[in-house]
């Protein structure tokens, strides 16, 4: 099994490393790689204590990772973390790296008090909602981009 671990504000390659693998995972290498942020930028996101990137490792290779963050809610004392992103490296698929990256995402959820872990899917991802419906509950639900708009 590979080293899971969670990304520091000095983990800037690693960052870069893990957007090349989403970009290549994801088949959006215009949106992971194309508007690189600075490595300022960077450290101040992993600085964050809200973002949670996780990182797998074997032989000094990020393999897989995710981004999630925190979400404190007003309705209650409690919070839910958003599984933003997660990917796997083609050649590492199937072999239990996601499942443990999304353990150690459940386990600081335990640690910091989150009511729930939440993930989005595409109806037509069928690895994942498979993995998802393996580990969770699953709920239909509806998902839209609503852009910004300027004030004035």
């Amino acid at each position: 099994m590979p080293q899971v671990r969670r990304l520091s504000p000095g983990d800037i390659a690693d960052v870069r490393a893990l957007n090349a693998l989403y970009g290549d995972a994801f088949a959006d290498r215009e949106t992971y790689r194309a508007d690189r942020p600075d490595d300022e930028w960077l450290a101040a996101q992993l600085a964050r204590e809200g973002t949670i990137i996780l990182v797998a490792e074997q032989g000094g290779r990020i393999i897989g990772g995710l981004t999630a963050y925190d979400l404190p809610k007003l309705e209650a004392a409690r919070s839910e973390i958003y599984l933003y992103d997660l990917a796997v490296d083609a050649a590492f698929r199937r072999r239990g790296v996601a499942t443990a990256l999304i353990e150690e995402l459940q386990k600081i959820a335990a640690e910091t008090g989150a009511w729930a872990v939440f993930v989005q899917a595409d109806y037509v991802d069928d690895p994942a909602v498979a993995l998802y419906t393996k580990l969770g509950v699953r709920e239909d639900v509806m998902h839209f981009d609503l852009p910004p708009l300027p004030r004035g």
